[in-house]
């Protein structure tokens, strides 16, 4: 005999309706579409749109004419800082923004860095909305995420999508290269340069940069980690400064009886086409056809290891450089100078 007491359990169930596949997929469209309207609402009264006037145009201190290019930026303190490409604003004579309220107002440059494609802005205005920034360490592939800003003009599109991948490498339009890029499929267009890429918390963690086209869902945005120590030091110095050494070089491959030979770390480095007269590295006494291969310890495969290790706490301290100079292994001490650029 059947306990009651199941079949009380089995007479509820019968009469329970089953739950469609399609609520179930509603309530997952509802919690999706949920962060993603908490994300835009947080962060949206923060962005700005922006318009420059390139310097030494004749037009720069004209009202009502039409800027040379357009982007957009987002406030991340409350007393008027605005973080944006350099891109966007690099060479400007004049800068315009916009605020989601409607307000429009000059802005001062801060500092620029081409290096890192990152701009500091400050305008002077009572009740600004500052966006809060996350940490882009804790982000993992997959995460949803959401990009404001302004392409083609049109203030404050939403665009959602997935982190692609992480530790992506861009290269500006320097020349250099940067690390820890995020890559994401959230549609980007022209104009939403120097948004906010913004977790489902709410939390700025890129700075919206770059699209490869015509490649679709193809998308970059700059790390907030990275963002945060640029800014810092722009509105400390007005700048980013870097180490020099005043040569200039093309990776190569290392003969392979000379790798073994020495037993060194690198199958490839940097080889010297030529020296500045009178630079750090003419001083050191490297020779045009060395080839660099460590500095500072580290093994330098490539001129992008070199300039990721010529950072401005290098400037002025003698450090030890290894370079292969025909057949022979070389070890000259070097003490690099603060970059012009």
């Amino acid at each position: 005999m059947r306990p009651k007491l199941a079949l009380v359990a089995d007479g509820d169930a019968a009469r329970r309706p089953a739950r469609s596949a399609h609520s179930e997929e509603l309530e997952i469209f509802d919690a999706y579409s949920q962060a993603v309207i908490r994300a835009a609402d947080t962060i949206s009264p923060a962005v700005v749109n922006i318009e420059v006037i390139r310097r030494g145009s004749p037009l720069h201190e004209s009202s009502g004419t039409q800027p040379h290019a357009t982007g957009s930026g987002f406030l991340f303190t409350p007393d008027g800082y605005i973080l944006t490409n350099s891109h966007v604003v690099h060479g400007a004579g004049r800068v315009d923004v916009t605020l989601s309220d409607g307000r429009r107002m000059r802005a001062d440059l801060i500092g620029d860095d081409p290096g890192t494609d990152l701009a500091v802005i400050r305008i002077s205005a009572d009740g600004l909305t500052a966006a809060a920034l996350g940490d882009s360490n804790r982000i993992r592939v997959g995460q949803l995420v959401v990009a404001i800003g302004n392409p083609y003009g049109f203030q404050c599109t939403v665009t959602a999508g997935v982190i692609s991948a992480l530790g992506r490498s861009l290269r500006t339009q320097s020349g250099r290269l940067i690390d820890n890029i995020i890559q994401t499929d959230a549609a980007l267009n022209p104009g939403n340069s120097g948004g906010p890429l913004v977790s489902s918390r709410a939390e700025v963690i890129g700075v919206n940069t770059a699209t490869i086209m015509p490649a679709q869902g193809l998308c970059f945005a700059i790390a907030i980690n990275t963002a945060k120590f640029v800014a810092s030091r722009l509105i400390r110095d007005g700048r980013i400064v870097r180490g020099y050494l005043g040569m200039a070089g093309q990776n190569v491959r290392l003969p392979r009886r000379l790798v073994h030979l020495h037993k060194v770390g690198v199958a490839s480095g940097v080889l010297i086409l030529s020296l500045e007269p009178g630079s750090p590295a003419e001083l050191a006494g490297l020779k045009p056809g060395d080839v660099v291969i460590s500095f500072a310890g580290t093994p330098v495969a490539g001129i992008d290891d070199l300039q990721r290790l010529l950072s401005g706490d290098c400037i002025g301290v003698a450090t030890e450089l290894q370079v292969m100079r025909r057949a022979d292994l070389m070890t000259l001490r070097i003490v690099p100078g603060e970059s012009p650029n």
